[in-house]
């Protein structure tokens, strides 16, 4: 068993989570039009690298950072080039920014891909690279360049890695789903996370009230080092400081980074991401997003091009107009109202 502590506060909001869990997850499909947003992840917003009227490949580089921090961006199927021009993204301002635009042609035609069987061979910065060069940034919400998060100050020795399944926010169910159907994937993530940083401890995080992931993980992780903390529900023990505090007992001090007392957070998804990178070869062009609440007739999650627009993947679930009050994208504690479903999912 692993020594939980707790954090003072938090409360206890209906989860409503059973909702979208009961099927698997499905794949939503190629819309119309894909929108590719060049801000995906703090830093710098990616340039675009193609040229209206140029046909790509799926997985082909679109835009690319070249100076400052940042991650590139890849055509999530084959088709044309349509415009580079500023679009609705989402955003709690309801702004525009630069996008580009892609006109599937229906073909999906891969780029050729390198995937590295045994990365153990590679040496820890080419690997990096390549995370990098697939586009990952972190998935659970603030979208940090994963490349850079993996190597940490020299003086800050990390010791303790945790990947976050708690998935404290109501309603939203895409981490579970991904930790039943997931678990090889993501313990696979984790091992090559785990190989670039050398932490003494690998654990993953996930709430009481998700038995089945449970299950998935300890079957995944069995004969391995990797502990799988099963912590109480309660919201918000998914936040990151919150989270360090139960599984460590110690608090990030006020204004510093988990690195500091030695410790990182990873996302999940992004442990899925960075294992797809690395053993196929593929970037981050979908990812599984949930699509829930009682304005939709077939509620779930789905595997989702980035750049789909949210009005086609609410289509995919069945959406009744006449039910619908608001749209809320990343949940009702941390999400905000959406001025338009026209913006497209990002990553």
């Amino acid at each position: 068993m692993t020594q939980l502590w707790d954090f003072s506060g938090g409360i206890h909001p209906a989860g409503n989570k059973n909702l979208s869990t009961t099927h698997p997850i499905t794949k939503a499909g190629v819309p119309p039009m894909l929108v590719l947003p060049l801000q995906q992840h703090i830093g710098e917003p990616a340039e675009p690298c193609v040229a209206i009227g140029e046909r790509v490949l799926k997985g082909q580089k679109v835009a690319d950072v070249t100076g400052g921090m940042g991650v590139p961006v890849h055509a999530p199927t084959s088709g044309t080039i349509e415009s580079i021009s500023l679009q609705p993204v989402p955003h709690p301002s309801g702004m525009t920014d630069c996008c580009i635009t892609l006109r599937p042609d229906g073909q999906d035609e891969w780029i050729s891909l390198s995937p590295i069987a045994s990365y153990r061979e590679q040496d820890r910065e080419t690997v990096l690279d390549l995370i990098r060069e697939a586009g990952i940034s972190g998935m659970g919400g603030a979208g940090f360049p994963t490349n850079i998060k993996l190597r940490p100050p020299r003086d800050r020795k990390v010791n303790t890695l945790i990947l976050n399944g708690a998935e404290c926010e109501p309603y939203i169910t895409a981490d579970d789903m991904a930790m039943r159907e997931k678990a090889d994937e993501i313990l696979a993530g984790l091992r090559i996370m785990a190989w670039i940083l050398r932490p003494e401890r690998c654990v993953i995080a996930v709430e009481d009230n998700k038995p089945e992931a449970i299950e998935a993980l300890r079957k995944a992780a069995e004969g391995t080092q990797t502990e799988i903390a099963v912590i109480p529900t309660k919201y918000p023990s998914g936040g990151e400081k919150q989270l360090i505090q139960i599984l460590t007992g110690m608090e990030v001090p006020s204004g510093g980074i988990p690195a500091d007392i030695g410790v990182m957070c990873q996302n999940v998804g992004t442990a899925i991401a960075v294992s797809a990178a690395i053993f196929r070869g593929e970037p981050l062009i979908s990812r599984i997003t949930t699509v829930t609440g009682r304005a939709v007739t077939s509620p779930g999650n789905f595997e989702v091009l980035v750049g789909t627009p949210i009005d086609y993947v609410l289509s995919r679930a069945g959406l009744d107009n006449e039910t619908l009050h608001r749209l809320v994208l990343g949940g009702p504690m941390m999400g905000y109202t959406l001025e338009t479903p026209a913006v497209p999912v990002v990553k």
